[in-house]
């Protein structure tokens, strides 16, 4: 059972829609809601630290003549090895000119070219059609978005709060979701947020890995929360390694790697060896163009091979206007590092990017849950399949974002819990998997440095045992070390206050058994799960 409530517990707040994440999914449906709507918009950190902020490459869309919903969905699915849902692709995929048409109408500048959008190529696309704002698409959407946000009559940011789990109306066969726990990490209290809806748009989990792109608040929250509560998760084992992170030295800010945008090689660059040897076309008759789960491996393999610690991209040949103009930030970010890509190769080494499954929902990101929807990189709505095709996460986010308040207004509300319930509620553990917090302590020994070691730890297990390469031995012994380390936490006391440190590990450690366990299952080697003694 839950710890009784301490004098540190507030009252329960009511709203109509509670979204947990402020990246492009959670705010494109916050967006979508009515203005008479009480909105909840949970924030653990500054909007600029989501994943959503520091996207490079852009939103594919079928725009051209040439190009079809068809092709793109044929990209889609062989990027994906076969194992993308084909009607939810069509239907994600078919949305994404009113997706950028939308986008355009709240004002994100989208680069252009004689009056027309830019459409560049990236890996795996058959075509020009991804839109962007250069090569900072991310930052030029969230900045376009977010005064919108504080424009909005009926949504309540509430900044610094960290989302516990959720709250669970009359668990067993008929349970649905009411809200959340919610602890303001200022002040240290907790408080119920009731609503007939809850979103979960809380982003990746890239923090399970020791080089990620994904910021310091990447860890897995929704899917852990989603996970105790008793909902389907699914390809849990698929986490996309993004072919080409910086690799210098001191370049991780705010627990992320910035990456070479994909755009870049979609522009001509090549990937070659210290001593200038090209070898893409010795692992994919498509080169640098091929999907991210076969670069990815090729780039890891060549630096096991030569013993390198990096490799080079190399965008030499293309004139300094024409990377002035298309990489601004690249060229910049590059700069700040005393590489200058228009003389010099850039080193570049694969690192976690993208978890491909995740809480599995409907069209309408409607979960297992009845009262609980997933959106963004945190569900697993099938588009992506065992490798995601560049450039459809932003996509996804803005179709999925918009399906969930659609649904949301059709009036598919849950019974609202009254008050009387709400202890019960709070209390009680899920049906299925959830694990109770541990009674406080005044003196528990996971600290926020315990918690940090125990992190990094986890980090090193991850990459040990469901890195780019698996095999079944490190998968085994990761789970194994990590069943330990998680059990530790699990048994011991907690702090009097809930720190973030002790929150994030609890749903990193949570997340990481699911991956192994997922990884450990699948005996063929397939997309982003390789197994070193299969042919992949």
């Amino acid at each position: 059972m839950w710890a009784q409530p301490e004098p540190t517990h507030t009252a329960p707040q009511r709203f109509d829609a509670i979204i947990v994440g402020g990246g492009l999914a959670g705010v494109t449906a916050a967006l979508h809601l009515p203005a008479h709507w009480r909105i909840a918009l949970v924030l653990k950190q500054a909007p600029e630290h989501s994943a959503s902020y520091h996207a490079q490459g852009g939103i594919a869309a079928v725009l051209a003549q040439d190009d079809s919903i068809a092709a793109h969905v044929e990209d889609t699915i062989i990027a994906g090895a076969g194992l993308c849902d084909i009607g939810h692709t069509t239907g994600i995929l078919s949305q994404a000119g009113a997706a950028i048409a939308w986008l355009q109408a709240m004002g994100v500048p989208f680069s252009q070219e004689n009056g027309c959008l830019h459409l560049t190529r990236e890996g795996g696309h058959s075509q020009r059609r991804i839109v962007h704002a250069a090569d900072a698409t991310g930052h030029a959407v969230m900045e376009a978005l977010w005064p919108h946000i504080a424009r909005h009559p009926g949504i309540t940011v509430l900044g610094g709060h960290a989302a516990i789990d959720l709250l669970i109306a009359e668990p067993g066969q008929h349970q649905h979701c009411q809200g959340i726990t919610a602890i303001d990490l200022d002040r240290g209290t907790i408080r119920p947020l009731l609503a007939p809806h809850t979103m979960l748009a809380t982003g990746g989990s890239g923090q399970l890995y020791p080089r990620t792109t994904n910021p310091a608040g990447a860890t897995a929250d929704g899917v852990a929360m989603a996970w105790r509560a008793g909902c389907v998760i699914e390809n849990m084992e698929f986490i996309q390694f993004h072919p080409t992170g910086l690799a210098v030295e001191n370049c991780q800010q705010n627990g992320r790697t910035p990456l070479i945008s994909e755009a870049m090689r979609g522009e001509g660059a090549l990937l070659r060896l210290p001593d200038g040897d090209r070898f893409m076309p010795r692992h994919d008759a498509r080169a640098e163009l091929a999907p991210r789960d076969i670069v990815a491996r090729a780039i890891y393999r060549e630096m096991q091979d030569h013993k390198l610690d990096h490799v080079d991209l190399d965008i030499s040949h293309r004139s300094p206007g024409f990377l002035a103009s298309h990489f601004p930030n690249l060229m910049a970010l590059c700069r700040s590092y005393g590489i200058d890509p228009a003389t010099t190769p850039i080193p570049v080494a694969p690192l976690a990017h993208y978890a491909c499954g995740g809480i599995r929902t409907d069209l309408n990101g409607r979960t297992s849950l009845p009262g609980l929807y997933a959106i963004g990189e945190c569900a697993s709505t099938g588009l992506h399949g065992a490798n995601r095709l560049a450039s459809n996460s932003l996509l996804e986010c803005v179709v999925m974002g918009r399906a969930s308040a659609r649904d949301a207004l059709l009036g598919n509300r849950t019974p609202d819990m009254a008050d009387d319930q709400l202890g019960e509620a709070m209390h009680c553990r899920s049906v299925l998997r959830s694990h109770a917090i541990p009674e406080p302590a005044p003196h528990s020994t996971w600290d926020d440095t315990r918690c940090a070691q125990a992190r990094r730890t986890l980090q090193h297990l991850m990459w040990q045992g469901a890195g780019i390469l698996r095999t079944p031995a490190g998968m085994a012994r990761a789970s194994l070390e990590l069943g330990q380390l998680r059990h530790s936490f699990l048994a011991a006391t907690r702090p009097v206050t809930l720190s973030l440190a002790w929150l994030e590990l609890r749903n990193l450690l949570d997340v990481a058994g699911l991956v192994l366990d997922a990884a450990s299952a699948r005996q063929e080697s397939v997309g982003m799960h390789a197994l070193e003694h299969s042919s992949t």
